[in-house]
């Protein structure tokens, strides 16, 4: 019997999970959401971020002060807001997203999203842009979708054509932090003129931060006043 690799099996997953819902039922248990993805009671228990982060990449620190990686080696970008903790069983609402084409989701990131960014000034979206090629396998770049969505709930003009990715790159996942940095390094363009300009660069999740890191090395090169990073889930090692 053949073996599957993981991400072909998530795929496949994510896609049975929505054929098999009826409409208006929770992604989740499949109980009645009343047109909600996901039903209140799963909803209450996805996995939420630590209490306390760093204000710049948002890791896990003691007292919510910044944390070591951020004083040693300071990121483009100014602040992160997640809206969730990348764990069980939130990875799979991702998963439904990306590889089962339940694009209604990036509506609902984005309203949980928007909760968080109240207090965030901005005067653009810029969503963390596929390589063409990558693109034109799955369809559609699900950052993208998911800052339209936020874009409309925050009145905000979204940005899909200024920063594009010229590079293809290996998958970051089995890469140590520093091969992630130069995995992504020179992999973005920006086409136009950001001055003085706040940007809230949105993507689905946060492992690392390197390449939000790198797409804000590249937007403040063409004049951005400063990026916040705003994530659906943010990823975290202990």
């Amino acid at each position: 019997m053949s073996i599957l690799p993981y991400p072909s099996l998530i795929k496949a997953a994510s896609r049975r999970i929505a054929t098999r819902l009826l409409p208006g039922s929770c992604l989740l248990c499949g109980a009645d959401s009343n047109n909600e993805a996901i039903c209140p009671p799963c909803r209450s228990d996805l996995p939420l971020p630590p209490p306390r982060t760093c204000p710049i990449c948002a890791d896990r620190t003691t007292h919510g002060e910044r944390c070591g990686a951020c004083l040693k080696d300071p990121p483009h970008f100014d602040r992160t807001v997640a809206a969730f903790r990348y764990d069980f069983p939130l990875d799979r609402v991702i998963h439904a997203l990306k590889y089962g084409h339940q694009l209604a989701l990036a509506q609902w990131f984005a309203a949980q999203m928007q909760v968080s960014l109240t207090d965030h000034a901005c005067d653009r979206i810029v969503p963390l842009p596929l390589h063409v090629d990558r693109l034109r396998e799955r369809g559609f770049n699900q950052a993208g979708e998911i800052a339209k969505a936020l874009g409309a709930l925050l009145d905000l003009p979204v940005d899909l054509q200024t920063l594009v990715r010229t590079r293809a790159t290996p998958s970051q996942a089995d890469l140590t932090d520093k091969e992630r940095l130069r995995n992504v390094r020179g992999a973005f363009e920006c086409g136009g003129d950001l001055s003085q300009q706040r940007l809230l660069l949105i993507d689905d999740v946060m492992t690392t931060g390197a390449t939000a890191n790198e797409c804000a090395r590249t937007l403040k090169i063409h004049g951005a006043r400063s990026v916040t990073v705003a994530v659906a889930a943010r990823a975290f090692k202990h």
